[in-house]
């Protein structure tokens, strides 16, 4: 007879009180009462990992988003006991963990500042529908207290007041505020009194944020399973919270080529080969710049992945290569749903090898995505992503096609509730099998990976370009992004301009929009201003579904054709500055996107603005966000800004007016900057540089810029092979100085510079270059204030 029908409800369950105390090296172990082990590793004197378990046993140790190339190391480390905590010392911060609940505040070392604290600190609430715990951290938020980051939430900039889901989700005409969608980065950055830290919540469970929402004075975090493991990084500055998440997830593996940076034309769908065709003629025929082209999911015999449509595309290895002839590089769309058909041979191959998701009790996962019935690769099995690597060999080798871009991998699939796996699918997860419930939010992320590998192994020794759509943690290692399937409306330009800006701070700077807009068709000024913003994104594209009407650069009538024209030239301008950025990205994690909180966090000012943003180092652009706009108001962060337009020189705090008709948009440059430009190119490669362009900004001051220059494709600049130019610009009443220091072997194909010298207060009297004065004519000092020098120069000096 059983008298106990139901289970005992136990709610909120809590640490009790510490009865001992371990350490291991960088490790410590501190265990409760109650079978509560807090394991803290300090990774580096700023960078602490927090992680808890209930059952006194720790599962196997293994993420998908801690790359093994992440610094370790710490200059110094102490634990003390007191008589009712622990402190652990670092030379940047002091841990108190409370004897009596485990409970943590984090200080800075040399101030005593207070950093960040629990509130109820780690709980947990066991699960009886799936075993194991739902685990819980809730934190105090401190006085002004303001959150950043995770990922591509379509809401403003500063986070406080809001709860967010993170469970990537196909969100087709997503709005502001919708949650969730495509991506899960969960990790945020927070400010107060001046100071930042970051918490990555390395979890890939269906996890919750709440920045203040359900208490005025708490935030919180928490996931439906799994491990409460996170990281805690201190800055104190926001950029350098950012850098150290992106050296602990992942800088990417190595650097775009430069056509990448290009601009792209794409479509759903481009076909058959003579609609293509029709296209790359007329960017040509227009003079309007255009690196790649790409072919969705129509180019494929009935949606099968790695074939081709015999009817739209009998040759395609002729067509690609006439279309790279013209300087076009064919980028093609690749889905995980693999069709069910026994003479597929994917299809077979990957049955024959038990590749496919399998559901608890045994058979395949099925779903129906665009080919129809499909079974869906295990991307978490290391075997699976080989055999998927290998498959690429055809259309990147032999075929010639220059980038593929993952779609639907979140995994969407139609007709279902939750349009996604079940939860009960089963995953390899390297060796530590698991339900879809824990690699949901990962899926996407590795099957970017195994593209990538492909494309690695099959490009080489060129560089390879991948796209994804769902990403998690660490996917900015392999591949780029965008922001899904957006709407053609001014609310969704203004969510692209905030998505990037949080993208990047989120580690992932590698970012872009469907210009445009996916969804719906724009009028020709909202994809004029959508290009103007599109061009200061590292990753820019126009993508439209093509259901609503043409979305070319030329189908909103001549004006607009030209204003287009206009921007997308100035980005091919700008190449050298934001192949630079890209570079300081990769090297050492600064994010290419700026918003101002990230660039000037000491101004108040900042920790609200959502529309400015820092392209690179120097640049300022704030775009236009509604029709029939003249101009708009928008704040200057601290320091001189150039008006890139007239030169007019803006001081910087405050909030201005700043015209800006349709043919133009709000761009400032930062006094003292050096700007590289090369010639306008129609493709990247089109023309040999045979001059780089320096337009100098004067100040009264110091300041540094750099260039960074290689092969733009390849990898040898790996082996040295670059070239990176470091000025210092010293301005003075009547002196100009620019002092030059180079590093790398890679030898530019051209000689000379071009300076052209904007806002200098004093006529030009004589030029000293490395001690030798030079006469006018045999630099071509011309009226504007424009000269030429060798770019070997060390020392120039003009008076």
């Amino acid at each position: 007879m059983i008298l106990n029908t139901e289970l005992e409800y136990k709610g909120n369950l809590f640490p009790s009180n510490i009865i001992s105390y371990e350490k291991n090296l960088d490790t410590l172990y501190f265990t409760s009462q109650n079978g509560v082990i807090l394991q803290i590793t300090v990774i580096r004197d700023s960078v602490l990992r927090f992680r808890y378990t209930t059952t006194g046993i720790f599962e196997n140790d293994f993420s998908y988003a801690i790359t093994k190339y992440a610094s370790r190391g710490y200059n110094h480390l102490e634990v003390k006991e007191e008589e009712d905590k622990y402190i652990i010392i670092t030379s940047k911060l002091k841990c108190h963990i409370n004897k009596a609940d485990l409970r943590n505040a984090i200080y800075e070392a040399q101030t005593n500042e207070l950093l960040c604290e629990d509130e109820l600190g780690f709980h947990w609430e066991e699960s009886y529908e799936f075993g194991g715990d739902i685990v819980k951290m809730s934190k105090v938020a401190q006085e002004g207290e303001s959150y950043y980051g995770l990922g591509d939430k379509p809401a403003d900039v500063n986070l406080k007041g809001k709860r967010f889901e993170n469970w990537v989700t196909d969100s087709y005409a997503y709005g502001k505020y919708t949650d969730p969608i495509y991506k899960t980065i969960p990790f945020y950055t927070a400010l107060h009194h001046k100071k930042s830290y970051g918490i990555f919540f390395d979890n890939t469970f269906r996890s919750y944020f709440d920045f203040c929402q359900e208490r005025r004075n708490v935030s919180s975090f928490w996931a439906q399973g799994g491990e409460m493991n996170y990281y805690f990084i201190y800055g104190p500055e926001m950029s350098e919270v950012v850098a150290n998440y992106t050296d602990l997830t992942g800088k990417p593996h190595q650097l775009p080529p430069l056509w990448a940076l290009g601009y792209h034309q794409c479509k759903w769908s481009y076909y058959p080969e003579a609609k293509v065709k029709e296209i790359t003629n007329k960017f040509r025929e227009l003079k309007i710049p255009c690196d790649a082209i790409y072919l969705d999911i129509d180019y494929m015999e009935g949606f099968r992945c790695f074939t081709w449509s015999k009817e739209y595309f009998p040759d395609p290895k002729r067509m690609v290569k006439e279309l790279a002839d013209d300087g076009f590089k064919t980028i093609v769309i690749i889905d995980p749903g693999i069709k069910i058909d026994k003479e597929y041979s994917v299809f077979k191959e990957g049955l024959e090898n038990d590749y496919f998701c399998k559901r608890a009790d045994g058979p395949y996962m099925k779903g129906k995505v665009w080919p129809g019935e499909c079974y869906f690769p295990d991307f978490t099995n290391p075997e699976v992503r080989e055999w998927w690597s290998n498959l690429f060999k055809e259309l990147i080798e032999e075929i010639g096609v220059k980038g593929v871009w993952n779609d639907m991998n979140e995994p969407a699939v139609m007709d279902v509730p939750g349009k996604s796996f079940p939860d009960d699918v089963r995953h390899d997860y390297e060796g530590n099998p698991c339900s879809h419930r824990k690699a949901h939010n990962i899926y996407g992320m590795q099957m970017a990976r195994a593209t990538y590998q492909g494309l690695k192994k099959f490009a080489y020794p060129k560089r390879p370009f991948v796209i994804t759509r769902a990403a998690y943690s660490g996917t900015q290692r392999y591949t780029s992004s965008w922001t899904g399937d957006n709407v053609a409306s001014w609310e969704h330009l203004s969510i692209a301009n905030i998505q990037a800006q949080r993208m990047c701070m989120s580690g992932f700077s590698f970012i872009g929009s469907d210009i445009g807009g996916f969804a719906e068709q724009p009028n020709g000024e909202l994809y004029a201003r959508w290009i103007q913003l599109g061009i200061f994104h590292p990753f820019c594209r126009t993508h439209s579904s093509g259901d609503h009407g043409d979305q070319e650069p030329w189908t909103f009538g001549k004006n607009i054709t030209n204003v287009v024209r206009k921007f997308i030239e100035l980005r091919y301008q700008l190449l050298p500055y934001l192949y630079t950025a890209f570079w300081r990205y990769a090297e050492e994690g600064i994010p290419i996107l700026k918003s101002l909180v990230l660039y000037d966090q000491q101004d108040t000012h900042t920790h609200y603005r959502s529309d400015e943003f820092i392209c690179g180092e120097k640049i300022l652009a704030c775009p236009i966000l509604e029709p029939n706009a003249k101009g708009r108001r928008m704040y200057f962060p601290a320091g001189e800004w150039y008006n890139f337009w007239t030169d007019e020189i803006v001081e910087g705090g405050q909030e201005l007016w700043v015209d800006a008709d349709l043919d133009s948009m709000p761009i400032f440059i930062k006094s003292g900057a050096l700007i590289p430009k090369y010639p306008v190119q129609q493709y990247v490669g089109e023309k040999e540089i045979e001059e780089l362009k320096l337009d100098v900004y004067f100040k009264i001051g110091k300041e540094t810029s750099q260039v960074y220059e290689d092969a733009h494709d390849g990898y040898d600049y790996i082996k040295g092979r670059y070239s990176l130019r470091n000025f210092t610009l010293t301005g003075k009443t009547t002196e100009l100085i620019i002092q030059q220091h180079k590093l790398g072997k890679y030898t530019t194909p051209y000689d000379t510079f071009k300076l052209q010298l904007h806002g200098l207060p004093f006529k030009i009297k004589k030029v000293i270059i490395d001690k030798v004065e030079y006469s006018f004519k045999d630099i071509k000092l011309n009226g504007d204030n424009s000269f030429i020098i060798n770019k070997d120069f060390t020392d120039l000096h003009i008076l």
